[in-house]
């Protein structure tokens, strides 16, 4: 009789070898979504070669909060590599401190970016420029979000010891999910912010 196999048995959930087959998942993960980001960026670059009135209405964005913002994400990256890199060593305190402090730099570039939202003087459906600067800079915000929850995850693991010496693969799924957020900021921020000044 052939003896049942569980379905962790029967599919390489964990995978072998140097990549697992969880990080191999999160490589598709962000291929799709990069492929998500390329299309409402393109979106944004033919609305505004229609010749529809100024693109932006109104101007280029202002920079007052979106460079501080731009700062504390793009270096809330370095942190948290160096993070990975002190845990992997086996340095776990000062690894923890290293994700709390990213987790607290992206919370502030969630802040600033929804401060931006609210002083805007326009709607999502005021015009195509308004309805395509939040779907741009929503999409990535909500990208931001559940990158937060998967650091908040990991530093709760962390502090409670369920993660450790050991399970560099789960720090390295949290950030290698987070060094593509601020990535993509980089082409959001590039055209949102440079690109109208450049015209």
């Amino acid at each position: 009789m052939v003896e049942a196999r569980t379905l962790e048995q029967s599919l390489p959930i964990h995978g072998r070898g140097k990549v697992g087959t969880p990080i191999w998942g999160m490589y598709c993960l962000i291929a799709t979504e990069g492929i998500l980001f390329a299309y409402l960026i393109f979106t944004y670059a033919y609305l505004g070669s229609q010749g529809i009135g100024r693109w932006p209405p109104g101007g280029p964005p202002s920079l007052t909060l979106a460079i501080p913002a731009t700062i504390l994400l793009l270096g809330s990256s370095f942190v948290l590599e160096w993070a990975k890199r002190r845990s992997r060593d086996g340095h776990q305190t000062s690894g923890r401190i290293g994700l709390g402090v990213t987790f607290l730099m992206g919370l502030g570039f969630l802040a600033l970016s929804l401060e931006e939202w609210s002083v805007k003087t326009f709607g999502l459906t005021d015009s195509s420029y308004s309805s395509i600067y939040f779907l741009l800079t929503g999409t990535h915000l909500a990208h931001v979000v559940l990158g937060l929850t998967a650091l908040l995850v990991l530093l709760v693991w962390s502090l409670t010891g369920k993660v450790g010496a050991g399970h560099e693969q789960h720090r390295a799924l949290a950030t290698l999910y987070w060094h593509f957020v601020d990535g993509v900021w980089v082409f959001v921020f590039i055209t949102i912010y440079v690109s109208p000044r450049l015209t």
